[in-house]
C-alpha cells in the first residue's frame, strides 16, 4: 500500500506542476501589439517578482504552493504610479527567417539580467522603432515566465517583409503660367525613382538609389546606412549626389542678358551643376524613439546664371538675385538632426508623434563660399478616432539666415500641394502659388522662412497580410507662407493691407497604400495644377 500511495501522490504532484508550465506555454503573460479585438486581459496571472525573506514571516504558516501561483503579484511602488517588476532571464527571437537575430537584439534596449517594469513605455516604443525599421509587417512584444519565480523572458515575434522598396515615384508634367491669361501651359515631362534594399542580406544594413529626369535636368542619388557600424550602437550613413539642373526665376515682363538663351522667353534659366557627398552618424539619446545624427557634407557647385535679368515684382521692375556664386564654388555643411518617432506604423500610422529639428551651418573655415545658417522645426501628430479613422496634425516652421543657395532655401512647391515638390532638388515647374488668398504669394518662389500648418483625415479602405497591407482615403487642409526677409519689411508695391502677406491656402485628397514594395499616394491636387486658379499678381 504504501508504493502504491506514493506513487499517487507523485503522479498528482507532476500533474500540479505541469499545469502551469503547460499554461505558460501556451498564452503569453502581456503581449504588446497583439490584435485589438482580442481581451488584454491575460489569460493566466503574471508571476510574482523576486521577493527578499521578511524575518516575521518565519513563524506564519507557510502558504500552499496553488495560493503562490495565483496570488496577485507584489508591486514595486515608484514615484507617481505602481508598476509589476520582473528579472529579464531572456531575450528570444521568433519568425525571422532572413533578418539576423543580432539585428533584432541590437534595436532592443533590453538585455538579460535587466530588471523589467511590465509599464516601462520603452517597451512599446520599442515595438514602434522595430516596425519603422521597414524590415517587419508586423512585431509583437510579450512576456513569458522564467524558468525561476519572479523571473520571464521577452519574446520579439516578427513578420518579415519585403525589404526591397520603392521610397518614392515622380512622374508627371510639368507647367508654365501664361503670363497674359494665368492659364498653366506644357512645360516639360518629369519622371524619376528611388529604391531601396532596407536588410541586405539580413544584416540591417541599407543600399539604395535615385534618379530623376526632366528636360536638360539629371539628378543621382547613391546611398549607404549601416544601423550597428562594427558593431556598435552608432549609425553610419553616406551619400554621393551630383544633379545637373535648371531653375527659372522672374515673375513677369522678363528682360534677359544671356547669349546661351537664344529662345525668347518671359523666364530667365540658371543652369548650375551640384557634385558631393555626405557622411554622418546617429546614435540614441535616452530612449529608443529618440536619435541624434551629425553629418558633414562638401559639394562642389558649377553656376552658369544669366550676365543680368530684371523682372517686375509688385508694381516695379527689379534686378533678379538668382542666390548662386557665378562659376565654380564649394558648399561645405556641417549639421544636427534631433528625430523624436513614437509612430506604430511607418506609412499608415494611427497613433503616435514624429517630430525633426535640424540645425545645419555653412561657415567660412570650412571651405564653404556661401556662410549661411538654418534651421527647420517639423511636428506630426497622429490621433485615432472612432471607427478605426485617422487624424493627422502637422507643422513645419523653417529659417534661413545669411547666404544660402538658392537650392537649399525653401521652395513654394515644397509647401503646396497644388505644386510640384522638387524631386531630388529639381525644381521642374515655373509657376507661382496657386494664391487663392490674391495676395504677395504671387511674388515668392524661394524663401528665406516657411511655414505651414496643415490637418489630414483619413478612412481605412482596406486591410490585408499578403501584398497590400493597407489602403486608405485621406483628405487634407492646411495653410502655409514663404517669404523672404524683404517680403515681410519691404512687401512690393501694389499690395496693401493684408494682401502684402504672402500665404496661401492648400488642399489635397485621394488614396494612400501600403504594399510589399513600398507606400504609395495618388491624389487629386497635381490635376487641379493644371486647371487656371491661379490669380495674376498685381
Amino acid at each position: 500500500m504504501i508504493p502504491a500511495r506514493l506513487a499517487a501522490r507523485a503522479l498528482l504532484a507532476g500533474a500540479l506542476l505541469l499545469v502551469p508550465l503547460s499554461s505558460a506555454r501556451a498564452a503569453p503573460l502581456k503581449t504588446w501589439g497583439a490584435d485589438p479585438s482580442k481581451p488584454d486581459a491575460p489569460p493566466d496571472p503574471e508571476p510574482a517578482p523576486p521577493t527578499t525573506p521578511s524575518p516575521t514571516r518565519k513563524s506564519e504558516p507557510e502558504p500552499r504552493a496553488e495560493s503562490d501561483e495565483s496570488a496577485p503579484s507584489a508591486a514595486v511602488r515608484k514615484p507617481g504610479r505602481v508598476g509589476l517588476r520582473y528579472h529579464l532571464e531572456h531575450v528570444e527571437v521568433r519568425g525571422n527567417t532572413t533578418t539576423l537575430s543580432r539585428v533584432v537584439l541590437a534595436l532592443v534596449p533590453f538585455t538579460p539580467g535587466d530588471t523589467l517594469d511590465v509599464d516601462d513605455k520603452e517597451l512599446e516604443l520599442t515595438r514602434f522603432r522595430l516596425l519603422a525599421t521597414g524590415f517587419f509587417r508586423d512585431v509583437q512584444l510579450s512576456l513569458r515566465k522564467g524558468t525561476v519565480r519572479g523571473s520571464v523572458v521577452l519574446v520579439i515575434s516578427v513578420v518579415e517583409r519585403n525589404t526591397v522598396v520603392v521610397n518614392d515615384v515622380w512622374l508627371g508634367l510639368s507647367a508654365d503660367a501664361d503670363p497674359s491669361s494665368g492659364r498653366a501651359r506644357p512645360l516639360t515631362a518629369y519622371g524619376g525613382l528611388d529604391v531601396s534594399e532596407t536588410n541586405l542580406a539580413g544584416t540591417g544594413i541599407a543600399l539604395g538609389g535615385a534618379f530623376a529626369i526632366a528636360e536638360r535636368q539629371l539628378a543621382l542619388r547613391t546611398r549607404f546606412s549601416d544601423p550597428r557600424f562594427l558593431r556598435s550602437s552608432w549609425t553610419a550613413e553616406a551619400q554621393l549626389l551630383f544633379n545637373n539642373a535648371k531653375d527659372f526665376f522672374g515673375n513677369r515682363d522678363v528682360l534677359v542678358d544671356d547669349p546661351t538663351q537664344t529662345v525668347a522667353q518671359d523666364y530667365a534659366v540658371l543652369a548650375y551643376q551640384r557634385f558631393g557627398g555626405r557622411v554622418g552618424a546617429g546614435h540614441d539619446v535616452g530612449s529608443v524613439a529618440t536619435r541624434v545624427f551629425f553629418d558633414y557634407r562638401l559639394e562642389k557647385v558649377d553656376a552658369t546664371p544669366p550676365l543680368a535679368a530684371s523682372h517686375k515684382r509688385g508694381s516695379d521692375v527689379e534686378p533678379i538675385d538668382f542666390d548662386i556664386v557665378r562659376g565654380s564654388s564649394v558648399l561645405s555643411t556641417v549639421s544636427a538632426t534631433l528625430v523624436h518617432d513614437t509612430r506604430d506604423e511607418a506609412f499608415l500610422p494611427n497613433r503616435g508623434w514624429h517630430v525633426l529639428a535640424l540645425a545645419e551651418a555653412s561657415l567660412t573655415p570650412l571651405g564653404s563660399d556661401y556662410p549661411y545658417g538654418k534651421l527647420v522645426v517639423r511636428g506630426s501628430r497622429w490621433m485615432p478616432l472612432p471607427w478605426a479613422h485617422v487624424l493627422r496634425v502637422e507643422g513645419i516652421f523653417g529659417s534661413v539666415f545669411g547666404d544660402a543657395p538658392m537650392f537649399e532655401k525653401f521652395y513654394i512647391g515644397d509647401y503646396s500641394d497644388l505644386r510640384p515638390h522638387r524631386a531630388l532638388d529639381l525644381a521642374f515647374d515655373r509657376r507661382a502659388a496657386p494664391n487663392f488668398l490674391n495676395n504677395a504669394i504671387a511674388e515668392v518662389r524661394y524663401g528665406d522662412y516657411a511655414a505651414r500648418v496643415n490637418v489630414e483625415y483619413r478612412v481605412p479602405l482596406h486591410r490585408g497580410r499578403v501584398t497590400i497591407y493597407g489602403v486608405d482615403f485621406f483628405a487634407s487642409t492646411g495653410v502655409y507662407g514663404v517669404a523672404n526677409g524683404r517680403d515681410l519689411t519691404r512687401p512690393p508695391r501694389g499690395y496693401s493691407g493684408l494682401s502684402t502677406v504672402p500665404v496661401d491656402l492648400t488642399f489635397n485628397l485621394g488614396i494612400r497604400a501600403d504594399t510589399a514594395v513600398g507606400g504609395f499616394s495618388l491624389g487629386i491636387a497635381n490635376f487641379i495644377g493644371f486647371v487656371p486658379i491661379r490669380s495674376e499678381g498685381q
